[in-house]
């Protein structure tokens, strides 16, 4: 009998693993404990890129090795978003749980698609509780996904099908079906484009309707543009409000929006990547009445939850309007009554994902150890954070805020009278720089009104109110630095 030969993944020797586990797991806590001690961020040397040209390894390396490469070459440049003083777009901080988490996960190795297992179950919990919470009723449908970006995509897909007057799964956009539009504000988030693209409705049946001065969508331009859609012989189809811009942090009037849908028998699906997450306090959830109203709703939960790195939801109000648009059993998933296919819920006839991880998890876990409560006390204290902000920015003659900032969201940027707008421009820019090479902070940039402006966004439930304290100097340092450079 020829001799045959087993190979595992499984470790060789599992007490060395273990501690080398261990080790893992301290370190990473140190890490996450010692962040105030690091730079935000720190550009990556060009030896350490050239690390990562190296060529395909054909025979494996110890774990210790490779976990000392991580070390040395991976964990000292992330974009820093773990840290006290990062505030660069919206991007979320994660917590040491949500790294447990992440680990038990990885440990169950779950796949969510389907059949008879607890992940599903987890999973179904989840989404009753974002339900609850946002305000949607207990019978509405709704899956975890990857990120708000593709949450978007989910619901205006099952928005095009419900709307459209022909069965869009069996023959598509073809033929004599009329163009289907769809509105949004300038303000919106760039993913609505992309996704109208890649659904086929194309670049041309997004409507950008202007916004008045608090960046709200302006609702008689809104009404006009269906009217005259309407005339010209198109198909409105979808308006999508904002509950937070990713610009300014503005709230579109979401109740106005909900009557003026109802009006025109349209779909209102609503971007609250992370603004619909004020739903967790007391003090400002009065910015999403009427949310509760959408037909869909879009929202992550690695940024104002603060999880890891991937976890997000879209809610959909008809549950047989979700199933209808994505539903699909080839034989070999054939849905049973017993044994590991018998579960009344497959969660992959709600999206385009068959292959699912148990994202479902981190949520739980977090809802049930920080509670909704203490959750909500975190976003509320970012919205306080972000008004001492603005405070300290109107002390400042050097300084002044370019746009509303009713949320989590400013926009400023330093100012030195004789300047011409372009000189203005180029400081700010040059500013910008500066700071994130200093490791200090890290905010981003918006154009407002043509100028070029620094944009803090704080999701962060690290920062302090002393941290504030330390954008602003360092802000006004770097600005009288390059400004006196270029007097």
């Amino acid at each position: 009998m020829t001799e045959q030969s087993e190979h595992t993944l499984d470790p060789q020797n599992w007490e060395e693993f273990r501690q080398l586990g261990h080790q893992m797991m301290d370190d990473m806590l140190d890490y996450l404990q010692t962040l105030r001690e690091k730079p935000v961020w720190q550009p990556i040397p060009d030896d350490v890129k050239n690390h990562f040209k190296e060529s395909l390894p054909m025979s494996g390396s110890s774990e210790t090795a490779v976990y000392e490469d991580f070390k040395q070459t991976i964990l000292p440049y992330p974009l820093g978003n773990t840290h006290p003083r990062f505030w660069g777009w919206v991007i979320g901080t994660g917590t040491p749980l949500g790294m447990l988490a992440e680990l038990l996960t990885g440990a169950i190795s779950a796949q969510v698609g389907g059949a008879e297992h607890i992940g599903t179950y987890v999973e179904l919990q989840v989404l009753n509780w974002l339900k609850e919470i946002m305000g949607f009723p207990a019978d509405a449908s709704g899956i975890l996904i990857s990120g708000a970006s593709m949450a978007n995509f989910v619901g205006l897909t099952v928005a095009r099908n419900t709307k459209a007057p022909v069965d869009i799964r069996k023959v598509g956009l073809q033929g004599d079906l009329p163009r289907m539009v769809l509105y949004t504000s300038v303000e919106a988030h760039s993913c609505h484009q992309k996704n109208a693209e890649v659904l086929g409705l194309g670049r041309d049946s997004i409507r950008f309707i202007p916004v008045d001065e608090n960046y709200q969508i302006k609702l008689d331009a809104l009404r006009q543009a269906i009217e005259a859609d309407k005339a010209a012989g198109y198909l409105p189809f979808c308006v999508i409000g904002s509950a937070g811009t990713v610009k300014t942090g503005a709230y579109d009037d979401l109740n106005a929006l909900a009557d003026l849908c109802a009006e025109h028998n349209l779909w209102l699906h609503i971007d609250g990547a992370f603004g619909a997450l004020v739903a967790f306090t007391e003090q400002s959830k009065y910015l999403i009445n009427g949310m509760e109203r959408a037909d869909s709703l879009a929202f992550d939960m690695h940024k104002w939850m603060s999880l890891p790195f991937e976890a997000a939801c879209v809610l959909v109000k008809s549950r047989a309007a979700h199933y209808n648009t994505f539903t699909l059993t080839p034989d070999y998933l054939a849905h049973g009554d017993r044994g590991a296919s018998g579960a009344k819920v497959w969660l992959t006839d709600y999206g385009l994902q068959l292959s699912r991880s148990f994202r479902a998890l981190k949520v739980w876990m977090a809802l049930k150890t920080h509670g909704v409560e203490q959750i909500g006390n975190s976003i509320q204290m970012n919205i306080e954070q972000t008004q001492y902000l603005v405070s300290l920015i109107e002390r400042s003659p050097e300084l002044e805020c370019t746009a509303p900032a009713p949320l989590n969201i400013v926009c400023f940027r330093y100012v030195q009278s004789g300047l011409s707008p372009e000189a203005l421009d180029a400081l700010n820019k040059e500013l910008l720089l500066r700071l994130h090479e200093s490791g200090v902070a890290l905010v981003s940039n918006a154009t407002i009104n043509g100028q070029y402006c620094l944009r803090m966004a704080n999701v962060n439930h690290r920062s302090s109110y002393a941290d504030f304290d330390m954008l602003v100097e360092k802000v006004v340092e770097l600005g009288r630095a390059l400004a006196v450079a270029q007097s």
